[in-house]
């Protein structure tokens, strides 16, 4: 029973909740009885066929209520996936109160956030609505996203926006700081200075130039630090910005109480530190400009696959031909595709014949013929024919959508290695501000006079030579990088744990047929007797088997066919259980079967002795055929493997790597196909639903193992592996059963994924290694640990200047997996 909305009603809150379970009406009954129990609810209709609930209220109802009684009536909400964009997130602390805050919203069963992206992908039946409030009350502003896998021109905008707002600020206080440094800070280079600006306009004058200008440069361009850090400071969850206002603001303050209040302060305690406030915020905005550049290059991997998309297409309707934004084509639409295009949409091609450049989705760089009745692919490029296509596929549901999404969900995931750095953020900015505190007593109550002045200058450099930037970005810039590198060479992580996954594997197995081989029967050899021609004897043995429904004899057809031979016409076809095929072709007896077929015939194989014995050894059954009471030739009919395997085999064992082969076919054959392509263990007559048994029993001998395969029946194997590696030509069951798809098709992606999840695996531990290792190695530095054996102290202002290049060292780093050389070269034109 619906319930139609009250056209009476006060402006209301629309809550659309998917249901799983229901059955019938009665179903729908009481989903509706308990949703009306709560408290708040106007207004519920529940609708059998699209199994949602359509919820109303005149105020705001807590959806986890909303949830729990469609539970209550036996029924239940299933998961689903929010993206929101975050802003205002500056360190790895951020990102840590976020997720807190969303893995408290009820109905919220999972959430991670990538501060590089700044995006967070929440797990759960949590409404969007709840989830920005919940991000609002940690402090930061959230917006959700479309999921169709692409960058909104929005999102590019308001970044766009932040780098010139950034710049700005940047500009203007370098200009206000200059003087100033060159002022106070001069005198310690050239001590001239001092001498002129003490017998020109004084050095109390120079205290009031030096307060303007500090002011001006804190609560102009560092006015931003201000904004977010105070208000983490009274929620009791400081960030990075609460370390920069403490340190400027102590620099300041103190400054402020020396110029015009001197008196309070003990004798000779009376010195300035405007220029330490003014340079730690220039610096640090320095540091954020040059981490929101790099941050942009991070994600240009996306933005060049977003750029492979068209923006519109021409369409038929109604008689004729119109423009349309891309956004508008229903599957269905005729659209007309000139020379030299992309193709807007998926589609098949119902008109015209032309040649397309998939190397976008495949890595070939040669076009493919596509002719009436062949599938295109949205974001490919036309060569030299007009084409019209039907779509088949728009928006989010094409292929290249489909992959920019894989790609971004790819990079905002977090993977395990993340884990440490997590537990270490958390406590990290309250435990650099209670460093700071110890540091400050420590030299008050124990340092040499003046004891306030060096207490003071420490404490302020502890507060600003703390990075927890660099922990926050050294995983999630890396997994942005080395996926966005690894799409562009046609692999594609479905999962971004696959990348540290795929590093430790020792042993590849892989599926034979499709995977190594091209997956379907094709004549390989055919070798003809002296006396005969080899097309006029392909033609005689193509038309008999024409009459044939073996797949062997289907393959010969084919390459007859793909030869453009003229095949004869055929009378008295017979078929002998058991030996072979004979007809008349043209007039002329032919006769094609097994060996003992052509001793029934009183024919001699003997000549073709040497080519069956070959043939044996690379596991190939030969049929003979006879013409004319002659023998004429031999011939081999198998499933050839793809000219990339035996290139990807080779760089597999160049990585340290085994590869061994799981197939169904017998022992002597698959062992042939090892020798031809150096593999090092088999595993040969596999029933499909052996092959999960297979991969354990590997696992168990070698250790961590990637399962290579492409169909239906692959998918439990791809499942069981520590990685799943699916090859994109395959079956969408094998596609979402891996952590990887490989675009190309073929074995060639294996290799290049394997060693560059190394590389980024290498890459982040470098990262994290020196993030770690500058905060514990330079915060005691600023403490001034040194001082007692030494006599060194670290200034704030050297403080802020390595921690703004800090962050910058780790984007720097990652950034360098864009030169990332893959094993196996592919074709990136298409991309570029």
């Amino acid at each position: 029973m619906n319930i139609q909305v009250k056209q009476n009603l006060p402006v209301a809150t629309a809550i659309s909740l998917p249901i799983e379970g229901m059955s019938c009406a009665s179903c729908v009954g009481r989903v509706e009885a308990e949703l009306r129990k709560v408290e708040g609810v106007d207004e519920v209709a529940v609708n059998l066929a699209t199994e949602r609930a359509e919820i109303r209220s005149a105020a705001l109802v807590d959806r986890g209520l909303l949830v729990k009684a469609i539970e209550k009536a036996g029924y239940s909400v299933p998961e689903a996936t929010t993206e929101l964009a975050i802003e205002g997130m500056t360190c790895a602390s951020c990102v840590g109160r976020v997720e807190r805050a969303l893995k408290a919203v009820p109905g919220v069963t999972g959430a991670t956030i990538n501060l590089a992206t700044e995006r967070a992908s929440i797990r759960g039946s949590a409404g969007a609505e709840s989830l920005v409030a919940a991000v609002a009350g940690a402090g930061y502003s959230a917006q959700p996203t479309n999921q169709s896998g692409q960058n909104t021109d929005a999102a590019d905008a308001r970044k766009e926006a932040e780098k010139a707002a950034l710049k700005r600020d940047l500009t203007l206080a370098a200009l206000l700081t200059l003087p100033l440094f060159v002022i106070e800070m001069g005198a310690h280079f050239i001590p001239g200075i001092h001498t002129f600006v003490a017998n020109t306009i004084g050095m109390q004058t120079s205290w009031y130039i030096q307060f303007a200008l500090a002011s001006l440069v804190l609560f102009g361009p560092g006015l931003r630090f201000f904004r977010q850090g105070i208000p983490s400071l009274l929620r009791g969850a400081p960030d990075m910005n609460s370390l920069v206002v403490l340190g400027t603001s102590a620099a300041w303050g103190y400054s402020v109480i020396a110029t015009f209040f001197s008196d309070v302060l003990p004798s000779g305690t009376a010195n300035v530190y405007f220029e330490a406030a003014a340079v730690i915020v220039t610096l640090i905005l320095l540091g954020r400009f040059l981490e929101a550049r790099a941050k942009g290059r991070t994600s240009q991997a996306i933005k060049r696959l977003v750029g492979l998309q068209a923006k519109t297409a021409r369409i038929r309707r109604d008689g004729r031909t119109v423009e349309i934004a891309i956004g508008d084509v229903q599957p269905g639409d005729l659209v007309e595709v000139r020379p030299g295009e992309r193709i807007p949409v998926d589609g098949d091609v119902v008109e015209g014949n032309s040649y397309i450049d998939e190397s976008m989705i495949t890595g070939e760089p040669i076009p493919v013929a596509k002719a009436p009745g062949s599938p295109v692919v949205g974001g490919t490029v036309n060569q030299k024919g007009a084409l019209a296509i039907k779509a088949t596929a728009v928006g989010g549901a094409t292929v290249l959508s489909q992959i920019i999404r894989m790609v971004e969900q790819a990079q905002g995931s977090k993977l395990p290695i993340q884990t440490l750095v997590d537990k270490v953020t958390l406590w990290f900015v309250p435990a650099v501000i209670g460093a700071a505190i110890l540091t400050f007593l420590t030299w008050f109550f124990f340092g040499p006079s003046p004891a306030l002045t060096f207490a003071l200058v420490n404490a302020v450099a502890v507060l600003i030579i703390a990075c927890p930037c660099a922990m926050g970005l050294a995983t999630p810039t890396s997994i942005m990088v080395g996926t966005g590198r690894g799409a562009e060479m046609g692999v594609l992580f479905r999962k971004g744990e696959a990348l540290q996954l795929l590093k430790d594997a020792r042993v590849v197995a892989v599926d034979k047929t499709g995977t190594l081989t091209e997956g379907k029967p094709a004549l390989t050899d055919l070798v003809v007797a002296d006396g005969f021609e080899r097309d006029e004897v392909l033609a005689l043995i193509a038309a008999v088997e024409e009459k044939s429904e073996h797949p062997i004899a289907r393959a010969i057809v084919e390459a007859a066919e793909a030869a453009n031979l003229v095949q004869p016409a055929i009378t008295h076809f017979e078929s002998i259980t058991g030996f072979g095929v004979t007809a008349e072709a043209g007039g002329v007896a032919v006769h094609i079967g097994a060996d003992r077929y052509m001793s029934k015939l009183g024919l001699d194989v003997a000549p073709f002795a040497e080519t069956a014995s070959r043939l044996g050894d690379e596991g190939k059954s030969p049929l003979y055929a006879a013409i004319d009471g002659k023998l004429a030739a031999i011939i081999a009919v198998a499933d050839p493997i793809k000219d990339g395997t035996p290139e990807a085999i080779t760089a597999l064992h160049a990585l340290g790597l085994k590869v061994a082969m799981i197939t169904g076919d017998n022992q002597r054959t698959a062992r042939a196909i090892a020798r031809q392509l150096n593999i090092d263990d088999v595993v040969a007559e596999v029933l499909p639903e052996g092959k999960v048994d297979a991969v354990k029993a590997l696992m168990a001998e070698h250790g961590k193992l990637a399962f290579v395969g492409d169909g239906i029946n692959d998918a439990p194997a791809l499942a069981q592996a520590d990685v799943g590696i699916a090859i994109g030509t395959g079956t969408d069951i094998a596609i979402e059963a891996a952590d990887v798809v490989l675009m190309s098709g073929n074995l060639k992606g294996v290799p290049n994924a394997i060693a560059l999840s190394q590389s980024t695996i290498r890459n982040i531990k470098q990262n994290l290694f020196w993030a770690f290792a500058y905060n514990t190695a330079l915060i005691p530095v600023a403490a001034g640990i040194l001082y007692p054996a030494f006599g060194l102290l670290l200034s704030p202002v050297f403080a802020a200047g390595a921690m703004a290049l800090s962050s910058v060292f780790v984007l720097g780093n990652a950034l360098r997996l864009r030169r990332f050389h893959a094993p196996i070269a592919v074709d990136e034109s298409a991309m570029s």
